[in-house]
């Protein structure tokens, strides 16, 4: 009998095709749950207590550290969406792509911060939509970037809430609409009173606690399976899913791709796509404004790439490998949970859910902040000077919009934060990076290109959505809605002109702070990308051992020596991550001396 048997024999009873919880396991983890909110409620109380002036508030006073702004990066991106919906995406049949293309999308954290987050610091902005506007001299601008954020955000937030609420109904015997008013009152209430200071303080600890929750929950399953080697090998014999763990994944009748080379299209232009949000995003890169220098900026992107990257292949290949204990669950949002109750011990499971729920509410706590600060401070057209109290009345009429919304559309937690998540990818973009390498674009260019941008990628989707269209996967809307941003951009600049005030503006900001040119911080810095060249050497090593090797053995495409066959699809995309990273920690150490060394002092960008 193999080592990891014992796992198969857990889940053996398992008939039903729904997840059910047990009484008797019912009080640990509603215990972990209430635990975990009660944390990040207290952490709120502690932290709205020092917040006095709108700084306090909008940007948390600019002098976080680099751990609390790693912390804020990945708690906001982690949510409901990872831990239920792409978790599920991965064990419905694509685990193969999603783990051998690890960390390709989330180099936008690095090239963000390099070429436009460190920038977007300087401005001393409260919100990027505030940057816009400072940068083209224009509240319309300002505006139409508001709006993007409030309807994009304000549907990630409606995601977050939803998944959250499943979560809820899963492990408390709550309805569905209890579980949607707890987890909004929780969150609201929360980012009312604490603003941006509670948000990346409550980040940080419940990304600590996730993060080391999720990895002695794999390490736990995985030990149990026989190891990771033997696992894979055991995931290419599962029938029900013949293709979860090759390159492509399952493709063909019932799915999105016809073909491999169609997913491969789709896989490429979403990495791209979210490589664009994680770079420019408004709930990414607004962190950079809170950072206490632009050392900071660099580092913690650099860091929070890896730790996302970290995450996300544990995540995903956990949901994947489920299958060897139940390859049946529905619906498949529910993989996390049922393992979480079925597969490890009550406690570790109960940390688990405890951990999701922390990440499901710092994200929500996260994106409420960020519309609220948008209505307030980028959408309305004030007579008098904006105050604390009325960004908090601001925030809280829109918490109750998005808690409208939660009952009237159902939820849909992978797929409906894929397509919103690659709206800020297509409307801002290309005026994020023009803004600031352009000395051509117009704030007229800057405002249709986030509008066309925006509608370029949402109608095209929405016909799809509802049937009126059928587009190919190299016309996928995020990709035509950049496409049309960035021509328009291009076409207008050409029939306006660039005021003076604009231009003294983009030179300024290329102008280095004085305090960020230290030899120490630039020495400690330079240590970034070091690892990113590390991690370019020794991740398609891992993957070629731990992935691509166990996969070749199972489906019988080793080489007559027993060696790996480097010309197939697995292995190359395995090896794809060495050139990416490589360059990329070549280009960043490259900027950071350059920029930053005390010699090149008063030399802008």
């Amino acid at each position: 009998m193999r080592r990891g048997h014992w796992l198969f024999c857990a889940a053996a009873g398992y008939k039903k095709e729904t997840v059910k919880l047990g009484r008797e396991r019912v009080d640990i983890y509603t215990l972990g749950i209430a635990v975990s909110v009660v944390i990040f409620i207290a952490v709120g109380i502690y932290a709205g207590r020092s917040v006095k002036q709108l700084d306090d508030y909008f940007v948390a006073g600019r002098r976080a550290p680099t751990l609390l702004i790693v912390g804020t990066l990945v708690a906001s991106v982690f949510s409901t969406s990872l831990f239920l919906g792409e978790a599920g995406f991965t064990y419905d049949g694509q685990l193969g792509p999603y783990i051998l293309m690890p960390g390709i999308a989330v180099i936008g954290y690095v090239y963000g911060a390099i070429f436009f987050g460190t920038f977007l610091r300087r401005s001393r902005a409260h919100t990027v939509a505030d940057f816009f506007g400072q940068r083209f001299n224009s509240h319309r601008v300002q505006q139409a970037a508001g709006m993007t954020i409030i309807v994009g955000l304000g549907g990630y937030l409606l995601v977050v809430t939803q998944g959250a609420a499943i979560l809820l109904t899963e492990l408390t015997g709550l309805s569905y609409f209890q579980g949607i008013i707890l987890a909004w009152l929780s969150y609201t209430l929360f980012t009312l009173y604490s603003g941006s200071k509670g948000v990346i303080l409550t980040d940080t600890l419940m990304f600590l606690l996730f993060c080391v929750a999720t990895v002695f929950f794999v390490f736990y399953i995985v030990d149990g399976m026989g190891g990771v080697t033997q696992a894979v090998e055991d995931l290419t014999q599962v029938e029900s899913k013949p293709d979860i763990a090759a390159w492509h994944g399952t493709i063909g009748a019932g799915t999105e791709w016809p073909t491999a080379t169609d997913y491969l299209i789709w896989s490429l232009i979403m990495d791209m796509s979210w490589g664009f949000v994680y770079a420019v995003g408004p709930w990414q890169s607004s962190r950079h404004l809170m950072a206490r220098d632009e050392h900071v900026v660099i580092r913690a992107a650099v860091y929070a790439c890896f730790a996302v990257a970290l995450m996300q292949v544990l995540v995903y290949g956990i949901g994947g490998l489920i299958n060897l204990a139940n390859s049946g669950l529905s619906p498949s949002e529910t993989v996390m949970i049922w393992a979480a109750k079925n597969l490890v011990p009550s406690f570790l499971g109960a940390m688990l859910l405890a951990g999701i729920m922390a990440a499901a509410l710092s994200s929500a706590s996260t994106f409420l902040s960020l519309i609220g600060f948008s209505v307030s401070n980028d959408i309305v057209v004030r007579k008098k000077q904006l105050t604390v109290n009325a960004s908090r009345i601001a925030m809280f009429v829109t918490g109750l919009a998005v808690l409208a919304l939660c009952f009237i559309f159902p939820p849909n937690v992978f797929w409906l934060m894929l397509f919103i998540g690659t709206v800020f990818a297509s409307s801002w973009g290309p005026v994020g990076f023009m803004s600031i390498w352009s000395k051509s674009i117009t704030a007229d260019a800057a405002f249709w290109g986030i509008v066309t941008g925006f509608f370029g990628n949402v109608i095209p989707a929405l016909l799809e959505y509802i049937g009126v269209i059928d587009l190919p996967s190299y016309l996928n809307p995020a990709l035509t809605g950049a496409i049309i941003s960035l021509i328009t951009i291009v076409c207008v600049s050409r029939i306006g002109a660039v005021t003076e005030q604009e231009a003294q503006y983009r030179d300024a900001l290329h102008r280095t702070p004085d305090t960020d040119y230290n030899l120490q911080k630039t020495k400690t810095t330079m240590l970034a990308p070091a690892a990113l060249i590390l991690y370019g050497c020794v991740m398609p090593l891992l993957l070629i051992k731990y992935y691509v090797t166990p996969y070749q053995a199972g489906v019988g495409q080793l080489l007559a020596d027993g060696s790996v066959d480097l010309t197939t699809g697995e292995a190359i995309l395995a090896m794809l991550s060495a050139p990416v990273y490589i360059i990329l920690g070549l280009v960043v150490a490259k900027v950071v001396w350059s920029r930053y060394s005390p010699t090149h002092s008063q030399v802008s960008d």
